[in-house]
């Protein structure tokens, strides 16, 4: 049996994994975006560029990278470490002034950019110096260059976390870190060189940095781009590249059901259907199945891990969870309060351990000892279920959960039921303070296309299917729900709305 290349890198760096990659398979096509595709004897020079660049415009250990989704993302990346620096990927979603804070808070002296999106912004990330990408001449002879020598636990990127309060926390993930995820995911989902990847998630967000972006580079695969979701421009490179993996959110997969000429023979490529970043309402999953013939599986995982801790594979067949957690992480669930490890199929928080942990977040030496328990588990802050077989459930949020009348209360519970209504397309539910039950469910609705939903009615729909104290006391029409980047719906976004209307 041949030793996979990777097991050695662990003890190396990113800059060397890449680096001998790209060497195995220099005429091969690693990358597809909306412009162009890319040899891995075209990623080895672009990435030499990029350092040389860095090594001339920086003395910063960091450099911040304002890139669409495209194949100029990773090479950027790949200069970086092979200057021996970290990757600042930064969130294009965010405002000005928040962005601002970002540079400054990591600490980048240079941004590597597009132009074409500062332009689309409207502005331009206040940074010591800016490169962007349209003005680099690849053609030219870079200097020839060894990755640098940088040690596995050295930082590798900072990626900002949208956060549930107050200003975005810099999580610091290390060389280690990004390869241990990248050896995980390859174990668990049987990655294969012939594999395709599809996705549109933002590469500033972990998920799609490491498995969109990382993995394929690393194991030799295709990864195909497209900057903006466009659900007909998806069937059309379904079509097209023929792809065995796609990668999305929920609201991904809901909308691809819209386009109207899409049939099952344009999915049938795929082996895995991949859902991240939020849980997967029953509805778009039994509806997606029933009407493309694929199952889609979960995958869960944060920021702060790199982020794959779980994917369910389809042969598991257990909808509903998120799987089992990737080779070599341990998983337990605890009593918040006590801190004691719950049995099987009891509601605790979930808590992991493993090489893809993140070190913590940057500056902040309190918060990162606060988010590892004695043991040195990472407190994830969400509430979970493990089974005895090791599947693991995902229930809710411990900060979003409600307290009425003395009986513990998730959003998601109440969305699931509201978003199976045919007149919405999605719902966010928060608590508000009541004087006689501690406090109420309201939900805020987002209609579905072309109708217009009925307060009352959704409230008589919740009351057919949930317990009493789990009906909303009140349903706002809203239209758009807050999302991150990422698509996440920020449940804390909607608090103003409540003082809004006089709640």
């Amino acid at each position: 049996m041949s030793i996979n290349p990777l097991l050695i890198s662990l003890r190396s760096n990113l800059s060397i994994a890449l680096t001998s990659s790209f060497l195995r398979r220099p005429n091969r096509v690693l990358l597809v975006d909306d412009r162009r595709s890319y040899q891995g004897k075209e990623l080895l020079v672009a990435g030499m560029h990029i350092a040389d660049l860095i090594e001339s415009h920086s003395s910063s250990p960091t450099i911040g990278l304002l890139i669409p989704t495209s194949g100029a993302m990773g090479i950027a990346a790949y200069g970086t470490w092979l200057a021996g620096r970290a990757a600042v990927p930064l969130n294009y979603l965010l405002d000005e002034p928040t962005l601002n804070y970002v540079v400054q808070d990591s600490g980048c002296d240079l941004l590597i950019a597009s132009r074409k999106l500062t332009e689309h912004l409207g502005f331009v990330p206040k940074c010591k110096k800016i490169i962007y990408l349209e003005d680099l001449d690849f053609h030219k002879v870079p200097t020839p260059r060894t990755p640098k020598a940088t040690s596995p636990s050295e930082l590798a990127v900072v990626l900002y976390t949208s956060g549930t309060s107050g200003k975005p926390k810099g999580v610091m993930l290390t060389h280690k870190n990004l390869l241990s995820n990248a050896i995980q995911m390859h174990e668990h989902v049987g990655v294969q060189p012939n594999d395709v990847f599809l996705g549109v998630l933002p590469q500033f967000h972990c998920f799609g940095l490491t498995a969109l972006t990382l993995v394929p580079m690393l194991f030799g695969c295709k990864a195909v781009y497209t900057a903006r979701f466009v659900p007909r421009k998806i069937i059309e490179l379904l079509r097209e590249h023929r792809p065995s993996i796609y990668v999305a959110i929920p609201s991904m997969y809901n909308a691809l059901m819209t386009v109207k000429a899409a049939v099952p023979d344009d999915f049938t490529s795929l082996r895995l259907t991949i859902s991240g970043g939020e849980p997967l309402p029953d509805d778009v999953r039994s509806r997606f199945g029933a009407r493309f013939q694929v199952p889609i599986v979960e995958g869960y995982g944060l920021t702060e891990t790199s982020p794959v801790t779980h994917v369910l594979l389809p042969e598991d067949n257990r909808a509903g969870t998120v799987g089992r957690p990737v080779p070599n992480l341990e998983q337990i669930v605890v009593d918040p309060e006590t801190n004691q490890i719950l049995p099987p199929n009891t509601d605790g928080e979930l808590r992991m351990r493993g090489p893809n942990i993140m070190r913590g977040y940057l500056g902040l030496q309190a918060e990162s000892s606060n988010a590892f328990d004695d043991r040195g588990f990472f407190r994830t802050g969400d509430m979970a279920q493990i089974d005895e077989q090791g599947f693991l459930t995902i229930t809710g949020r411990i900060k979003e959960m409600m307290i009425v009348g003395g009986e513990n209360v998730f959003p998601r519970e109440i969305e699931e039921v509201l978003n199976a209504h045919p007149s919405v397309h999605d719902s966010g539910v928060i608590g508000l303070q009541d004087p006689m039950r501690g406090e109420v469910p309201i939900a805020f609705v987002e209609a579905a296309e072309d109708t217009t939903p009925d307060p009352d009615e959704l409230i008589r729909w919740c009351r057919e299917k949930l317990p009493g104290y789990k009906v909303p006391r009140r349903v706002v029409l809203i239209e758009a729900l807050p999302r991150n980047g990422t698509g996440k719906i920020m449940r804390r976004m909607l608090r103003p709305e409540l003082e809004h209307l006089g709640a």
